[in-house]
């Protein structure tokens, strides 16, 4: 599964780790992509870095997408540019440690927000029209966190659970409209999301990945017409081996690795 040349690909939180690695490696493909996230300088020089080495059309929009009503506002503007979308990466979002009721409520909203309704608003606007043309896909990041719930971050682990389960079920509902959906769980992945979100876990059941390795294993999927995609042996076994044991084990065991 590819998208057509002159249409783009729209890849949110795009300035850097898995975001930046599924643009450079689009790019590489010969796709047109749409950068979004608030690094306005970082993400305007990926941009011209790409169209300069590629040959290919490079958008950068800086947007806080966490803001309310972003998601409407930027389908508003791809339309009047007319800039049509043919493949959309929801990549944007973040995480927290700590306890539920010791973080600031505000932080845990804008997680929400971000992690769960962008991505909603964002299919949501821009799936029609890949509806109506028969073709496009859509690759939903979400975790390896998103198939047991995780204490200490128990918001990200649900905003995770809900990405994979509606990336799953929309899967099903496009199965023959020409629309692919990718559904990629990737577990530690080495970027600065670790640092950003104050995990400071340094080590994780299934180890470390690349995004390269991360993206290039979402790509073979998406070429392969779509599916749900856990990069590594390791995570693949935790993630299998989960479906055996009680529920009420897995919580415990991610407790271990992220208590505070």
């Amino acid at each position: 599964m590819t998208t057509e040349n002159s249409s783009y690909a729209l890849v949110t939180g795009a300035s850097s780790g898995i975001g930046e690695c599924f643009a450079r490696m689009l790019a590489a493909r010969k796709q047109n992509v749409i950068l979004v996230a608030r690094s306005k300088d970082n993400l305007a020089a990926v941009a011209k870095e790409l169209s300069s080495a590629h040959g290919i059309a490079a958008e950068a929009i800086d947007f806080d997408l966490s803001v309310a009503g972003a998601s409407e506002r930027l389908a508003s503007q791809l339309r009047e540019r007319k800039l049509e979308v043919g493949l959309l990466v929801n990549n944007a979002g973040f995480g927290a440690r700590g306890r539920f009721h010791e973080l600031p409520l505000e932080r845990q909203s804008e997680m929400v927000r971000l992690n769960v309704m962008v991505l909603v608003e964002l299919t949501h606007y821009l799936l029609p029209s890949m509806v109506e043309q028969r073709r496009g896909a859509i690759i939903n990041v979400s975790s390896t966190a998103s198939f047991q719930p995780v204490p200490y971050t128990v918001i990200y682990g649900a905003t995770k659970a809900f990405v994979t389960s509606f990336s799953l079920g929309l899967a099903e509902e496009l199965r023959g409209s020409g629309v692919a959906v990718v559904t990629l769980c990737p577990g530690g992945t080495r970027t600065n999301f670790g640092v950003a979100s104050r995990y400071g876990v340094t080590k994780l059941p299934g180890g470390q990945k690349s995004p390269e390795e991360v993206v290039a294993a979402a790509l073979k999927a998406l070429d392969s017409g779509g599916g749900l995609v856990v990069p590594g042996r390791r995570n693949k076994a935790g993630v299998f081996v989960q479906r055996f044991v009680p529920r009420s084990w897995a919580v415990k065991g991610a407790a271990r690795f992220f208590k505070v």
